[in-house]
């Protein structure tokens, strides 16, 4: 009978560990040597982690990708969207009361206390530092009144983000078979949430201290990368058992700033290896090239061929076609590089064409992978043709037939 006691209160005790979703081991990250490759390094890494994408935040395109689009769980990187969305609806000096419910909460936590009172502030300092599961359900009870509320919030800004492969049950990221995402499109999420600076400052934090159950409280970020992997700016980690290892991670070189996402990580030494290897090999392997002149150049191309090439209808005004500019014409391209341009165009052009109206678009490829598109547009007005026009051209007919 002690024995089974025993075993029964080991596997509660396992169970607890096992769901304490992103508390660190620190021998286990300490054992990983937290270098810069040499330039020399820019093969592919090997990967263990069954999910990635490496984006960069100036253009969006794609460094890097494994089974990007694939619908996963994510466990507690869930809290990105958490965050943003609770500083887009609340004030960080709002004191929050923590219900019972907040405080039962299975996983990692914060320890929040049935009743007690603490900042928004300090609740999401707690939910991304912490990983706090209980702070994520004060701040949606808070927030929305119920967790199943808040889910509605983040929905609604998964959809207005155009995350159309994403679905929130919960404000913490505790397994459920209708709560997922992909790596890419946690990859914009994390893009959309680092421009708010109040956000950024959070993820970007080591260690601070906050007001618990009042006295002062030092907690330390799960992040293993921040602060220790150059230019490594944020975001959060994650762990449960349907989702593996996770870590979200921003990283700012210069002018390249990259998004990395891994999920389904076997170990945490692996989603540190995976995260650290992709880091290291985009800032070896890419740099941003100025793409304008190839631009440019295609277009200037193509127009001596539109000149001799389109048709007027009820119109005798040529069309007089102008590229518009680009918000920015710098992309990040490895060493192979070979760029290529597609033009497709309306040749048909009538007088209800008002000026400024799009009326083709030009293709950037690097080899087959796209990198961006060009609005073509009709500078002039063109104008209809007067009866005076058709009854000289009656004329002109009349003549001819005669």
């Amino acid at each position: 009978m002690k024995r089974i006691i025993i075993f029964f209160c080991l596997t509660i005790l396992f169970t607890n560990i096992t769901y304490a979703d992103d508390l660190l081991d620190f021998e286990e990250i300490n054992e990983y040597n937290f270098q810069e490759t040499s330039s020399n390094s820019s093969n592919e890494p090997v990967t263990n982690s069954k999910n990635i994408v490496v984006i960069d935040r100036k253009t969006l395109n794609i460094l890097y990708e494994k089974n990007a689009y694939n619908k996963v769980p994510m466990a507690s990187t869930t809290k990105i969207m958490t965050c943003i969305i609770a500083l887009e609806n609340s004030k960080t000096n709002e004191i929050v009361t923590v219900s019972s419910k907040a405080a039962s909460v299975t996983g990692s936590t914060l320890g929040l206390i049935t009743d007690m009172k603490i900042s928004m502030g300090d609740l999401l300092y707690g939910l991304m530092l912490r990983s706090g599961n209980d702070c994520a359900v004060a701040i949606a009870e808070h927030i929305s009144g119920s967790i199943e509320n808040f889910s509605i919030l983040m929905n609604k800004k998964a959809k207005e983000l155009g995350l159309t492969n994403t679905n929130f049950v919960t404000p913490h990221g505790l397994d459920d078979s209708n709560h997922y995402t992909t790596a890419y499109e946690l990859a914009l999420l994390t893009n959309y949430a680092l421009k708010n600076d109040t956000f950024r400052q959070i993820v970007g934090t080591k260690a601070t201290n906050i007001l618990f159950n009042g006295y002062t409280r030092t907690i330390s970020n799960t992040n293993e990368l921040l602060g220790n992997l150059n230019g490594v700016y944020g975001v959060k980690t994650g762990f449960t058992f349907e989702a593996g290892r996770c870590l979200v991670s921003a990283c700012k070189r210069n002018d390249l700033d990259i998004i990395v996402v891994v999920l389904g990580a076997d170990t945490k030494k692996y989603r540190t290896q995976d995260s650290s290897n992709l880091i290291n090999y985009v800032f070896n392997t890419y740099k941003y090239v100025d793409i304008s002149s190839t631009i440019n150049k295609a277009f200037s191309d193509y127009i001596s061929y539109f000149e001799n090439n389109y048709y007027l209808e009820k119109t005798t005004t040529s069309p007089i076609l102008k590229l518009e500019n680009l918000d920015n014409y710098l992309f990040p391209l490895s060493n192979d590089i070979n760029l290529k341009t597609k033009i497709y165009i309306n040749n048909k052009f009538n007088y209800n064409m008002k000026e400024g109206s799009k009326v083709g678009t030009l293709y950037l490829y690097n080899k087959d992978n796209l990198l961006c598109s060009n609005n073509i547009i009709i500078e002039n007005k063109l104008i209809r043709n007067d009866w005076k026009y058709y009854f000289i051209k009656i004329l002109k007919d009349f003549n001819y037939i005669l």
